[in-house]
């Protein structure tokens, strides 16, 4: 067995402007502020550099209204990383917010689910409030790069390198998967948007923009089952992962594969 890798969340942008209402089905404080942070994920062992989600760009922030914070491809820059460095890059789903910055990043092939490319070019985005959280060109890029021979689908399980692995949670997005890695603290799992937030577990409450609210509820317990304890699940635009996990090596990177620092408040 090789050793462990090291895990930093990058965040890359924020939304203040949100409501419990936007964050949870069913809560009994919708108008209670609840803002969102956004994130990208860098595994590194040794040489090794994987790539989880790419962030979106100023064109897609202008055209959402939602503005980013700094380039995704710039925010990697404290790391030593260039966007030539990635050659592995692990798309947890086609959402504006995952996959707006596939393009940033020409050299890396995409790992993603089968059935996330067939849910985004497939008959469910005839319907306008499936096909909001994706943007065609991040699509097409998905599509280009698969017939450029740089794309690896999955069919729900799989191992992208040693202590590495992707699993398809579904729920949110028809192929949204989580990654699970070996760190020196335990099987850590990016939950990406399997968990927007920690509540979402702790309190089974599921987010608002769900295609199959089944695969999500089962998919809060199915999290717990791949993580070595519940503190090691790192859900995907929570703010408290910067109060519970140590800061890295610039204001907008954390390190989690040391385990948290503190419990979330």
């Amino acid at each position: 067995m090789m050793g462990d890798w090291q895990v930093h969340a990058v965040k890359y942008a924020e939304r203040n402007d949100r409501t419990r209402a936007d964050s949870f089905l069913f809560d009994d404080a919708p108008e209670t502020a609840h803002p969102m942070d956004y994130f990208m994920w860098v595994l590194r062992r040794d040489d090794r550099v994987i790539l989880v989600d790419s962030g979106y760009d100023s064109e897609e922030a202008q055209a959402r209204g939602r503005p980013i914070r700094m380039d995704p491809a710039a925010a990697l820059a404290p790391l030593g990383l260039r966007p030539a460095d990635i050659t592995t890059l692990i798309v947890t789903h086609l959402h504006y917010d995952h996959a707006g910055g596939l393009h940033l990043f020409p050299d890396a092939t995409l790992w993603m689910q089968a059935a996330e490319m067939a849910y985004a070019t497939g008959p469910c985005m005839c319907h306008e409030t499936l096909r909001m959280p994706f943007t065609g060109a991040h699509v097409c890029e998905a599509v280009r790069r698969l017939h450029a021979g740089k794309l690896r689908f999955v069919d729900g399980d799989a191992q992208v390198d040693d202590g590495v692995s992707v699993h398809c949670i579904g729920g949110h997005s028809r192929g949204l998967q989580a990654v699970r890695v070996r760190t020196r603290a335990g099987w850590l799992v990016l939950a990406s948007d399997a968990a927007h937030f920690y509540e979402n577990i702790t309190a089974r409450k599921p987010f608002p923009i769900v295609v199959d609210l089944q695969a999500m509820l089962d998919g809060f317990a199915r999290l717990e089952t791949l993580a070595s304890t519940p503190e090691l699940i790192v859900p995907g635009h929570d703010p408290l992962v910067r109060q519970r996990f140590a800061p890295g090596v610039a204001p907008h990177i954390w390190r989690l594969d040391p385990g948290p620092v503190a419990a979330p408040r």
